[in-house]
Parts: C-alpha cells; sequence; structure tokens
C-alpha cells in the first residue's frame, strides 16, 4: 500500500510538472524569451508537440484525480483539511475549464471570442493560484487530510 501511495504522488508531482511546462510553453513564452534557443529545448517552441502533452498529462490528472477521489471516499478516510479542499476545488476548477477548452476545439462547436479568452483567463488564474497554494502547503508541509 505504502508503495502505490508513493508511486501515486510522483505521477502527481511529474504530471503537474509537465502540465505547467506544456502550459506555459503554449503561450509562447519559451520562444519569446529565447529560452527554446537553448540547445536541447527546441520542443518547447512547437506549439504541436507542447499541445500534446498537455492533453496526455491533463489525460493522467483528470484519472488520477477521479481515482483518488473514488478511493478516498470508498475507504473512509480521514477529513480534508483546508488546503486539501481548496487544491480539490483548484483542481476540479482546471479540469472544467480544461474541458470546455478542449470543447470549444471540436469541429462545429462555437464559442464566442469573449468567452474563450474569459476561460483562458480563468483557467491560468486557477493555475496559478494551485501553484501558490501547492507551494504553500509544500513550505508549511500542510497534508491533503488530517492524520
Amino acid at each position: 500500500m505504502k508503495s502505490s501511495t508513493g508511486l501515486k504522488h510522483w505521477v502527481y508531482i511529474i504530471t503537474v510538472f509537465l502540465l505547467v511546462l506544456s502550459g506555459f510553453a503554449q503561450m509562447p513564452i519559451f520562444k519569446r524569451y529565447y529560452i527554446a534557443d537553448i540547445p536541447g529545448f527546441g520542443w518547447l517552441a512547437d506549439f504541436y508537440v507542447t499541445h500534446l502533452i498537455h492533453y496526455l498529462s491533463a489525460s493522467v490528472l483528470i484519472g488520477l484525480f477521479a481515482y483518488s477521489l473514488l478511493t478516498f471516499f470508498l475507504s473512509g478516510a480521514t477529513p480534508l483539511t483546508p488546503v486539501g479542499k481548496t487544491r480539490i476545488v483548484l483542481l476540479f476548477g482546471l479540469i472544467l475549464t480544461g474541458s470546455l477548452m478542449v470543447f470549444k476545439n471540436l469541429e462545429g462547436v462555437y464559442f464566442n471570442a469573449g468567452l474563450i479568452i474569459g476561460l483562458d483567463l480563468i483557467h491560468l488564474g486557477l493555475c496559478m493560484t494551485f501553484l501558490l497554494v501547492s507551494f504553500y502547503a509544500l513550505i508549511r508541509k500542510a497534508a491533503w487530510v488530517t492524520r
């Protein structure tokens, strides 16, 4: 049981890292600030590569999120901490806004420009807030659940 928790932890860390990296790469700040010119980092300026990494990582995160929520509720685990509740709400918001942005890319689906910009800004804001809360949790060693 301990090893699966450790594996889940590392899958989560790597997935969030890839999501943040590929999400920011799509803006395209890595090309603009010449980071993609560093040998070995040229792929960060390729929208289609970072887009694919973002979608694949998002799929892993959604699966991990669903698995963790199901096991949490089915196991009768201890209550969530305020930081845990905040992170779950932020992750749910990221999944919701990200799913809407994927949906808008489907053929025959039309969202007006204001909604698309709003979704982008909300998604980015949720991402930044999630990173700040996660950094706070790391510094304070705040767990998801009470022990």
